[in-house]
């Protein structure tokens, strides 16, 4: 049985009815956002961003959907829910783009953009658009905080693609234990994506294909010790602690999966940063419960690794939000209060990096729910769990 990755017509109507409801609080007029990730968010169109603009303008009663021509045809058959598509011939082209959106659009009155529109892009629009006054919003940031019904399941079928990677993973590493010869990062990387990339046609439909469909970070040695490093030829080594910070997009909606293994039976001085690490990531998942202020959450959290002595180990907060991106509000990190809420999708990953030597980090996708936390990836994270005999 497969499962379809497309979002019905009525979860994107609802979107519209709540963003209105919003406005209408806010004061404004309309809505306009260029950021692919807000536009998907709003219409189910799903693109590769470029120079070329798409903007979708949302007003009392109306959606608009503004695209190059070129793009025209992919809208449609996404199905993209609007009021109306208008395109433009090319960019930058004799006239505005935006000229197109004009005709399609009343010009005036009092208009929000999103934080991510650029100074340089609402220049072109208010040379378009001269009789608009307009306010920066964050109306549709503060929806995509919490996740719909629809959206949650699209979050749990990326879970199970992370968990899906990490096994190709460990199954390509064991497998190469007895052959003399283990693969290097860039292979384990390019063997996890692609078994990723498998599983998502093999029981999915309507694939909804995102900049970054599946991925794959693959740290061996003493270059796990560098948070986001990109693999390399280093091959692994007997000993070594290696880190697969895996995951992808199901439906466009993003979950990742990370653990630390071991190439055999780690030393005393491994367990005791791996035992910090896990004890860390246990607390400040549990942490995780509506009410609770993301700063707060962190602060627990690390103060784990901290106790133990490994402070001076730490390089980053304790993890961020998940959804349209890998990486967006809310932050769980000192400086965010946010007050979580269910409906909320993070990860919870705290590390320990150790120059030199080697990195730790165990991270999961963790949806927040009114009992408490419940975890979207399952791939196994106990010390058993992560040594590979030799």
């Amino acid at each position: 049985m497969t499962f379809s990755q497309r979002l019905p017509a009525a979860f994107y109507r609802d979107v519209h009815a709540r963003l209105r409801a919003r406005m209408e609080m806010a004061g404004l007029d309309a809505v306009v956002v260029d950021d692919w990730h807000d536009v998907a968010y709003l219409t189910g169109f799903f693109h590769h961003p470029n120079e070329r603009p798409a903007v979708v303008w949302v007003g009392a009663d109306r959606v608009v959907l503004l695209v190059p021509e070129l793009e025209r045809e992919h809208a449609q058959a996404q199905g993209a829910v609007v009021d109306e598509l208008v395109a433009f011939e090319e960019f930058p082209g004799v006239d505005s783009p935006f000229a197109a959106l004009a005709e399609a659009v009343p010009s005036s009155g009092v208009w929000g953009h999103s934080p991510a529109l650029s100074t340089g892009r609402l220049a072109q629009l208010e040379t378009v658009f001269g009789g608009v006054t307009w306010r920066m919003s964050s109306l549709v940031d503060e929806l995509r905080l919490v996740k719909q019904p629809e959206e949650i399941e699209l979050h749990r079928q990326a879970g199970r693609l992370g968990d899906v990677m990490l096994a190709a993973g460990v199954e390509l590493v064991a497998a190469a234990v007895g052959s003399g010869e283990l693969p290097t990062e860039a292979e384990l990387a390019d063997h996890v994506v692609r078994a990723g990339a498998r599983w998502m046609y093999q029981t999915h439909t309507d694939v909804v294909v995102v900049p970054m469909l599946t991925g794959g970070l693959v740290y061996g040695g003493a270059n796990s010790a560098y948070p986001h490093g990109l693999p390399s030829s280093y091959r692994l080594r007997p000993g070594d602690t290696f880190i697969l910070s895996l995951g992808g997009a199901v439906g466009g909606r993003y979950a990742e999966s990370e653990r630390t293994f071991f190439l055999g039976e780690p030393t005393e001085q491994q367990m005791a940063y791996f035992a910090a690490d896990h004890r860390a990531q246990e607390v400040g998942t549990r942490a995780l419960r509506p009410g609770a202020r993301c700063q707060d959450v962190n602060r627990a959290c690390l103060d784990v690794i901290r106790d133990a002595g490994y402070g001076g180990y730490l390089r980053h907060r304790q993890g961020h939000g998940i959804g349209l991106d890998f990486h967006e509000p809310p932050w769980l990190s000192d400086g965010d209060d946010t007050e979580l809420a269910p409906g909320m999708v993070v990860s919870s990953e705290p590390g320990i990096y150790v120059p030199g030597h080697a990195g730790y980090r165990i991270s999961d996708t963790v949806l927040v729910t009114e009992d408490g936390p419940e975890r979207l990836t399952a791939f196994p994270r106990d010390l058993d769990d992560v040594v590979i005999e030799l």
